[in-house]
């Protein structure tokens, strides 16, 4: 009984470190391994501008997994994706103190298909899994926002229903448009629209915006943001972050020339027309929910392109992530080199799969140990004790070893001289004198050999008459002996199951209330 309580316990502090660890520590592990980058400016690091990029929360709702509102398995799946954005936006991104946090689109999933009242809600969500309402995002860090596809859909589909650009504008602000952080400028470019219908209204005000921008102050180094990535040849290598198999350009249009359906790229034209007009020092860009680095040759030099990868663990990414970008000022008034101008850091987040996984294994590690492991502990089971007696036996010879060796040591030795004058030392005999214990032990022996003797003198009993009394008890009881047998298997079955439910109550009742303090300390507002 005390081998089963102590094992319980141990299982109580195990599953108590899991979940510290699960819902909390992992996501101080998560930034206490990233740090903001270090420019090779010799700036003053004060002077640069730190900005946390996220890409592609992509909110789940009744559109992701085809579930209507009120299941209950939707509301158990969108709210443990919430807790997991609102954890990695808390605890790894905010503490670095950002000075602007940047979106880069697909806020929702089923944007452009959800009533205002869903939609209402998703918005929601939203700010409160980042902290928007909240006194910890203060009002002097300025959020930005960019369009997405999962937003206000491809050109095909706001071209029909325009109705979702003026929502999402509503909400978000313009579509196009451009801040500066530093001395470092932003421009942000509604990319479902770029590739759209040629005559199209949205696609002409995205380009005007575009050719109205500088394209050559030299000391205002601009950064290009967009949703959708921009062209690479196919098969184009992605770097070492990236978790899942390249995708190559695909392009679907509607019919009748009425726009784009689907692109996970720009085309080429577009691609090179942007880079040619803006002239960036780097390229943000999400969509494709997996990190990607290429770097894009122009006639004005390399320019680096970081894909990010989503930060929610829902969205096919098993690695989460996030971006810290630091925009300081440039060394020299002729230099052109981005590293001087921006620097970034990929950093990864709690792999959330992993973790619930580990919840898995660790539970049914938990039933197994309950079920099997034996009521007098590890000593009951076969050949632990011979194994036992064996060590001890190992032990016991290596003390008497060492204890005869100290005899040796400590012995007393005589000088004797040979016929030649050398010396020799010889130890003294010591002289044993039997011991009383041996001669009782001589005389024990044969008091038990005498009685054995003895014994075979004594008259032995019929062994035939003993043979057909058992025979008659074995019959005559044998339906009884079975019964008890049975009852007895039954009882221990159940006792063991008694045990087994005791020690799951005890684990739950303490591990339970942990478990749920933790949830509601990261989902509830501050």
């Amino acid at each position: 009984m005390q081998s089963a309580t102590r094992l319980t316990l141990l299982l109580c502090a195990a599953w108590a470190a899991a979940l510290l660890y699960g819902e909390m520590g992992a996501y101080w592990a998560s930034y206490l391994a990233c740090s903001w980058p270090s420019s090779s400016s010799s700036s003053p690091p004060n002077n640069h501008v730190k900005v946390a990029v996220v890409a592609d929360p992509q909110l789940m709702d009744s559109t992701s997994i085809g579930l209507p509102s009120s299941s209950v398995a939707l509301q158990a799946a969108e709210f443990y994706t919430d807790l997991n954005m609102r954890r990695s936006f808390q605890s790894a991104i905010l503490p670095f103190k950002p000075d602007v946090v940047l979106f880069l689109g697909d806020h929702f999933d089923g944007g452009p298909y959800m009533s205002d009242e869903e939609w209402q809600e998703s918005l929601f969500r939203f700010k409160h899994i980042f902290s928007l309402n909240e006194q910890i995002t203060k009002p002097e860090i300025p959020i930005y926002y960019l369009s997405g596809n999962h937003d206000i859909g491809y050109s095909a589909f706001h071209s029909v229903h325009p109705e979702v650009l003026s929502r999402y504008e509503k909400e978000f602000g313009s579509r196009n448009y451009q801040f500066s952080s530093g001395k470092v400028g932003f421009v942000v470019v509604d990319a479902q629209t770029l590739d759209g219908v040629k005559k199209s209204k949205e696609r002409s005000s995205s380009w005007e915006f575009i050719k109205t921008l500088s394209p050559g102050n030299a000391s205002n180094p601009k950064v290009l943001l967009t949703h959708i990535p921009l062209y690479r040849p196919d098969n184009s290598p992605c770097g070492p972050h990236r978790s899942s198999p390249i995708i190559n350009q695909r392009v679907s249009y509607a019919a009748l020339d009425q726009g784009i359906t689907y692109q996970n790229y720009l085309t080429k034209e577009t691609s090179d027309l942007l880079l040619n007009l803006l002239k960036p020092v780097l390229v943000l860009s999400g969509h494709d929910h997996d990190q990607c680095t290429v770097v894009h040759s122009t006639p004005f030099g390399p320019v680096t392109e970081h894909t990010l990868g989503t930060i929610s663990w829902q969205q096919g990414n098993l690695y989460p992530s996030f971006m810290l970008l630091s925009a300081g000022p440039k060394v020299s008034q002729n230099s052109t080199d981005p590293e001087h101008e921006v620097v970034t850091n990929l950093c990864f987040l709690p792999k959330q799969t992993h973790v619930y996984v580990w919840y898995i294994c660790q539970f049914v590690v938990t039933i197994l140990l309950l079920v099997f492991w034996p009521t007098n502990g590890l000593s009951s089971l076969p050949y632990m004790n011979t194994f036992v007696s064996f060590m001890r036996s190992v032990g016991a010879e290596l003390l008497s070893r060492t204890k005869e060796k100290d005899d040796e040591e400590d012995g007393e030795y005589d000088m004797i001289f040979d016929a030649e004058g050398s010396m020799h030392l010889v130890k003294k005999a010591v002289a044993k004198t039997p011991s009383a214990s041996s001669d009782s032990r001589s005389t024990g022996r044969g008091s038990v050999v005498a009685r054995a003797t003895a014994g075979k003198h004594q008259l032995e009993p019929d062994s035939s008459s003993i043979h057909v009394d058992m025979g008659s008890e074995m019959t005559s009881e044998d339906g009884g002996k079975l019964a008890r047998g049975s009852k007895s298997r039954v009882r221990k079955v159940l006792q063991r199951l008694f045990r087994v439910i005791q020690s799951i109550v005890i684990i739950a009742a303490l591990n339970v209330p942990l478990y749920m303090m933790l949830l509601f300390k990261d989902w509830i507002d501050r």
